[in-house]
């Protein structure tokens, strides 16, 4: 759930201004075509309600696919597991569908889900950690329950960065021990970033109709980017974290990956309701149908300020975003540009202090909650577990930050109340609110990060294309929405949409009528490598 983007951080490079694509590796023959691939959630739906196939036949053809392109083909190690129920969950749905008992939007779609969100099934949940093999969570996920009720079907588990991202600053996004390095499926040699890497990879890939990811700060909206669709991260404390491994319970969230907005929307639909086990949910208001605010023409007259210091990744990136921002005028919104300044992100290392601390008390609350057959029962067992087996936990990267965090007292010292009070002070107040009261904005605007680096284990590093504009939005707790704008030669790169708390509503507009604009979303074609002049 989080990715430290920091420039200094990366050892990844984008696409330089005096480099020159001649070709590219040739899309694998071995892959074929697959009719569902870009078929959204909304003409699944349809095509169930007017019987032109069955949920159980839906199930079947994705398992297909994965079995053809993720385990096999290209091998994008997306998914960890099917769900051995998945079929049986599907004939359900079928039997209820033809009694005239559907339960919505969602019945019948097959939908994955990340591995750090908790399944009592027959599925692991294992933050891609063997550590957490054969520990079975004594209940569902918050949002497994509502998916479940929904009428989703639970497809599988997907790979991720391992513990989310927070094991260690040299991490390699996408890695996990138990699944191995996921790979980009548009240039399968990139990285598909983190930590919700998998999940975004299987909905570009077509692997399933949709799927769930989560983010403390960049996890869902960075992979969303690199691999061409959309991802939205919701305010927290709309949806229940209750089951979901933690980082920090002040920026902890889930939300939909999909190849659409409104397919978000639905999504989101489905996720949202109260947990009484979360204090978070429990002063947010009811939430509303998110397809009614999809709308076209929503551009027209939105104030919407753009963000100049997420910029600069390349000239390449500045370009597209420079279409981007045409393309939002002609539409019909004012842009404020630009706002923000340096000290846009003020509380700076504040944040990784505040996530050392929760991270300890969440994982060791969460960890006493496995069963008997659990490995690890605390932060201390995790990381003699990955000392004992670093042939397999460590071959790559450390465990630094989980060695910090095990440091770290209880969330009532000074150290770390100051800290969260800092990180409250310049993102929300000083930060974001700050920047929309001043301009009347609707919105803010920014490139979510540069074009997806080559995965490197040797040297380790993230994997991202340089920097990202997740932190302020992430730590504040407030929404972001991130949408394809276009490609750098054959990688994608997203345009994200942030504001205030609760602001779903605007943002899906916003993103909605930006995309009906553009359509920039296309799918990829598993080329295994990009080829420059001079090299």
């Amino acid at each position: 759930m989080f990715r430290l983007h920091r420039r200094q951080f990366l050892t990844g490079m984008a696409i330089g201004p005096t480099a020159m694509l001649v070709r590219s590796g040739e899309v694998s023959a071995a892959i074929p075509p697959f009719p569902l691939g870009e078929l959204s959630i909304a003409e699944l739906q349809t095509g169930l309600d007017s019987a032109r196939f069955t949920s159980v036949a839906l199930v079947e053809q994705y398992q297909a696919r994965i079995a053809a392109i993720d385990r096999a083909g290209p091998r994008l190690r997306s998914v960890l597991e099917t769900n051995p129920d998945a079929l049986a969950l599907a004939r359900t749905c079928d039997a209820e569908r033809k009694a005239n008992r559907g339960r919505g939007s969602l019945h019948g779609m097959p939908i994955l889900i990340k591995d750090n969100i908790a399944t009592a099934d027959k599925m692991q949940t294992t933050a891609g950690s063997l550590a957490l093999v054969d520990a079975r969570p004594p209940q569902d996920a918050h949002v497994v329950r509502q998916l479940r009720a929904a009428g989703g079907v639970l497809l599988g588990k997907t790979n991720l960065s391992e513990w989310a991202n927070f094991r260690s600053s040299r991490s390699t996004s996408g890695w996990s021990a138990r699944g191995g390095q996921t790979k980009n499926p548009y240039v399968l040699d990139r990285n598909p970033s983190g930590s919700s890497s998998g999940s975004a990879v299987a909905v570009a890939a077509g692997l399933c109709a949709g799927a769930i990811g989560t983010e403390t700060d960049g996890s869902i909206v960075s992979p969303a980017s690199h691999c061409g669709i959309v991802g939205l991260k919701p305010t927290v404390g709309l949806i229940g974290r209750t089951g979901i491994i933690p980082i920090a319970a002040s920026q902890d969230t889930a939300g939909p990956m999909t190849r659409t907005v409104r397919d978000a929307a639905i999504l989101l639909n489905a996720l949202v309701g109260p947990d009484a086990d979360d204090p978070a949910t429990h002063t947010r208001k009811p939430a509303p149908d998110y397809t009614r605010f999809l709308d076209p023409k929503g551009l027209q007259g939105a104030r919407i300020g753009v963000v100049r210091r997420y910029f600069g990744f390349s000239p390449a990136v500045d370009r597209l975003l420079a279409e981007a921002l045409t393309a939002l005028q002609s539409a019909g919104a004012v842009l404020v540009d630009p706002v923000g300044d340096e000290d846009f992100c003020r509380f700076g290392s504040h944040e990784i202090t505040v996530l050392l601390y929760e991270f300890r008390a969440g994982l060791n609350a969460y960890l006493a909650t496995l069963g008997p057959t659990a490995r690890v029962r605390t932060l201390a067992d995790l990381i003699a577990f990955n000392t004992d087996h670093a042939d397999r936990e460590m071959p790559f990267f450390g465990q630094e930050l989980l060695l910090r965090a095990e440091q770290c007292g209880p969330l009532t010292e000074k150290k770390y109340q100051e800290a969260r009070a800092t990180c409250l002070r310049f993102s929300r107040a000083e930060g974001i609110d700050r920047v929309m009261d001043m301009h009347k904005l609707d919105a803010l605007v920014a490139p979510t990060n540069g074009p997806a680096a080559v995965v490197d284990l040797l040297y380790s590093g993230r994997g991202g294309g340089g920097g990202g504009c997740s932190s302020a939005a992430a730590v504040a707790g407030y929404p972001h929405i991130t949408v394809p704008a276009g490609f750098v030669q054959e990688l994608p790169v997203g345009l994200s949409f942030f504001g205030r708390a609760w602001s779903e509503p605007t943002l899906l507009k916003l993103a909605y009528a930006y995309e009906q604009a553009t359509h920039k979303r296309r799918p990829p074609r598993f080329l295994p490598y990009l080829e420059f002049d001079g090299m």
